[in-house]
């Protein structure tokens, strides 16, 4: 999906407020030029994780490297120690599959790409509220459909702290499908708060399912960025989940016809979907594209 005005301008407005406490202001404007270059040559035809990929090599090469560590550890840990506790709620419901989606889509708030300032206090209130969300009942009958008749599922993940969700839903996906060959594509490089490999192994999602890295750093799923392993993966998988706003942004319209999870969180998505802050999509692209050609 191509960016359009509002993501460039948020893309643009990102990058001077990340370097506005800096000092060298020649610098800085060097910095801006450079990004409005990439911006220039590529956002006519690039989505949003493309454009920020390059942007974040050039953020490298003049300041050095973002770290999110502390934050991403923070998160992971603040899901792990509910993981229990939401777990045994969701086993008390009468359809454990249905019930992890509320909790993956409200996980979906820890982006602080898409959001400005993330909440301890706002994730706990969407975690304690998720079992009140509804789900759609002909799109989740027809997730179980494509479920039962499938071999091999493939699941893009999006943020850490999110994660410990995903791998809740993906031992659910597993007790209720047994056959079902699952592999989880995380991101192949550090980005943000997004999950790696060592995230991944940190949560425990490598022992439950096998894990591999996407070959780069875009903080989203741009089919054309995965490395060898993970586009053969993903043609030939029977169905795709692809989870967070920036997946959405790199997948969409690429012919892959996921299902797509996640919270909309920026005055674009809530704009686009017709809902307010933080309410949950769980669509297929194939009835996505219908929903919003109607608009």
């Amino acid at each position: 999906m191509r960016a359009n005005s509002m993501c460039i301008s948020c893309i643009v407005g990102r990058q001077e407020k990340m370097i506005r406490s800096f000092h060298d202001e020649e610098k800085k404007s060097e910095y801006m030029h450079q990004v409005l270059k990439i911006m220039y040559e590529h956002g006519r035809s690039k989505p949003s994780p493309w454009l920020v990929e390059q942007i974040n090599k050039v953020y490298e090469a003049f300041w050095g490297s973002a770290d999110y560590g502390l934050l991403k550890r923070r998160y992971n840990q603040l899901l792990l120690d509910r993981e229990k506790e939401i777990e045994e709620a969701i086993r008390k419901t009468d359809d454990t599959v249905r019930e992890c989606i509320k909790y993956v889509c409200a996980g979906n708030y820890i982006d602080f790409s898409a959001v400005e300032n993330v909440s301890e206090e706002t994730l706990k209130k969407l975690l304690d509220k998720a079992a009140q969300e509804p789900v759609s009942e002909t799109e989740y009958a027809h997730f179980v459909d494509d479920l039962s008749a499938a071999h091999t599922l493939v699941y893009f993940t999006d943020n850490c702290g999110e994660i410990v969700l995903d791998k809740l839903f993906l031992r659910f996906l597993k007790e209720r499908f047994p056959d079902l060959r699952i592999t989880v594509i995380v991101r192949g490089k550090d980005v943000i708060n997004d999950a790696t490999l060592q995230d991944a192994r940190e949560i425990g999602l490598t022992e439950l399912v096998p894990c591999i890295g996407n070959g780069n750093g875009a903080p989203g799923t741009v089919p054309e960025l995965l490395n060898e392993e993970a586009k053969k993966l993903l043609s030939e998988a029977d169905v795709v989940i692809s989870k967070g706003q920036g997946n959405f942004e790199g997948m969409f319209g690429e012919g892959v016809n996921p299902y797509y999870f996640f919270l909309c969180k920026c005055s674009l998505f809530v704009e686009r979907f017709g809902l307010p802050q933080y309410e949950s999509v769980f669509m297929k692209e194939e009835r996505i594209q219908t929903l919003l050609a109607k608009k």
